[in-house]
């Protein structure tokens, strides 16, 4: 079996730069409020037309390609991960390779939201492993802006969130110890409706406690009515409070997770990419595993929640900061809705 090593990563955020002032454009909040509870101070907004969570894909893949020292061409396997795609179906893996001009390799489109990244890496670590595949590239890629609620009443999710894509591309090694040393994947749905978007969706919302009012019809017509986009239930919903004390208590397990079966401790890790979802959270695991700040890596500060692309955008300007070397261990670990949660070791 071989190893799998990310032989070349890329970013792309777009240019338009939104500050928690320009928010309070949108809604009654401000810096402060959004400081305290997520730490974030601006984020990235797409273009509202023409710039897509394809067409970001794009950039971040260019880049990640390039510095794999090899083509669009050579790809082999594509492994897209989103919760933003650009149409309900088909999902954005074979809008990327039409776009890139790729031959006609499998593409495989991941809905794990936050989480969505490390789990598509686990998948193609195991396609790379097996020897099916010699260059598969990964990617998350979101376009969040285009349906959030961006009014005071919404303010508790869309101030979060933020447009970007990040892609690595994973290529076999034979060099002993380096590589991804292993991943680790769990999920638990027993609170999934506490981070959700119900609609549309085809349980008509029989998961909820109240079923919104269908057309009375036979079949169909159950796919959105203009009352959910009146009355908000179409926008996603989240219980922050809930989130956020499932997610300190499963990040630091997972991490733990990796480290004991690669007989490793929290202080051997010389990085940690945690999934970019609250700072408060990265604080609160940090403090928690005791590692210091030259061993986590933020930038949620700048971009916000980028879902299944934070991961990827902070390793990649990690990695461009120097802050990850040749040797370095490297944790990857995400939290997200479902809820599903997962991490990865690499020896870089």
């Amino acid at each position: 079996m071989f190893q799998s090593k990310i032989a070349g990563l890329g970013y792309y955020v777009p240019k338009n730069v939104y500050t928690n002032q320009d928010m309070t454009r949108f809604m009654e909040t401000s810096d402060e409020w959004i400081q305290e509870r997520t730490g974030i101070k601006e984020r990235r907004f797409a273009d509202r037309v023409g710039e897509t969570t394809t067409s970001m894909a794009v950039e971040a893949s260019k880049i990640a390609i390039e510095r794999a020292n090899t083509t669009a061409e050579e790809i082999d396997f594509i492994i897209f991960a989103t919760l933003s795609p650009d149409y309900y179906f088909p999902g954005c893996g074979v809008l990327l390779q039409r776009e890139m001009g790729m031959k006609e390799v499998g593409a495989l489109d991941v809905r794990n939201q936050c989480s969505g990244f490390v789990y598509a890496l686990s998948i193609a670590d195991q396609f790379i492993k097996t020897g099916m595949y010699k260059n598969i590239l990964v990617v998350g890629s979101e376009k969040h802006s285009f349906a959030l609620d961006f009014s005071t009443r919404g303010r508790a999710v869309s101030v979060i969130f933020g447009d970007g894509a990040g892609a690595v591309v994973l290529q076999p090694t034979t060099e002993a110890g380096k590589g991804i040393l292993s991943t680790h994947l769990h999920s638990d749905g027993a609170d999934a409706e506490k981070l959700a978007m119900y609609y549309p969706g085809a349980s008509a919302g029989c998961y909820l406690d109240e079923m919104p009012k269908w057309p009375e019809q036979e079949l169909g017509g159950m796919l959105m009515t203009k009352e959910m986009l009146e009355d908000g239930s179409a926008f996603p919903y989240m219980d922050g409070q809930a989130v956020f004390k499932k997610a300190v208590v499963k990040f630091p397990e997972v991490i733990g997770e990796a480290l004991a079966k690669n007989e490793l401790k929290t202080s051997d890790i010389d990085m940690l990419i945690p999934h970019q979802a609250n700072l408060r959270i990265s604080q609160f695991v940090q403090k928690t595993l005791g590692l210091s700040d030259d061993q986590v890596f933020n930038n949620i500060q700048k971009y916000g929640n980028t879902t299944a692309a934070s991961v990827p955008i902070a390793l990649c300007e990690a990695w461009e900061e120097g802050k990850i070397k040749d040797g370095d261990l490297v944790c990857l670990a995400a939290f997200g809705a479902g809820f599903t949660w997962g991490s990865a070791l690499i020896r870089w």
